[in-house]
């Protein structure tokens, strides 16, 4: 990559049973809105699929989460991703995932050595999240 070329943006896709309840939890805990819904055929593998493009802003800019689900597969087995979300009031953000459907998984933990409360959770398909609030720096 030249020393001129843009750096891309990224965005991540999450493998689900059932887009349209998965985008309803994000939206719910994570407040992301939805962008687009898309539905068709995969150029890279031929399977038909659905899927809800999300945001923080509700527009295609920046980083995006994509609720993915292929239409003519199974429902996801095993875990395909593990989602990480920084945010400001993690025992706030806890509350959500509990309201929306979802589990914490395991306790809340302060790691100063880090600089980090972590808490990971589920959501209601049982994919994991990392959920991390910085901490003030001493």
């Amino acid at each position: 990559m030249s020393d001129n070329a843009a750096i891309p943006t990224m965005f991540t896709k999450l493998i689900v049973a059932d887009e349209e309840a998965m985008a309803r939890y994000y939206s719910g805990v994570y407040g992301l809105k939805d962008v687009v819904r898309v539905d068709g055929d995969s150029a890279g593998t031929g399977e038909k699929f659905r899927e809800v493009i999300m945001s923080a802003s509700g527009e295609m800019t920046g980083q995006t989460l994509v609720m993915f689900n292929f239409t003519d597969r199974k429902p996801p087995r095993d875990q395909q991703s593990i989602l990480g979300f920084i945010t400001d009031d993690i025992e706030a953000l806890n509350g959500r995932i509990v309201a929306n459907g979802g589990k914490l998984i395991g306790p809340l933990r302060d790691q100063r050595e880090h600089g980090v409360r972590v808490q990971f959770s589920e959501d209601p398909e049982g994919a994991l999240a990392e959920n991390v609030e910085l901490l003030p720096h001493a």
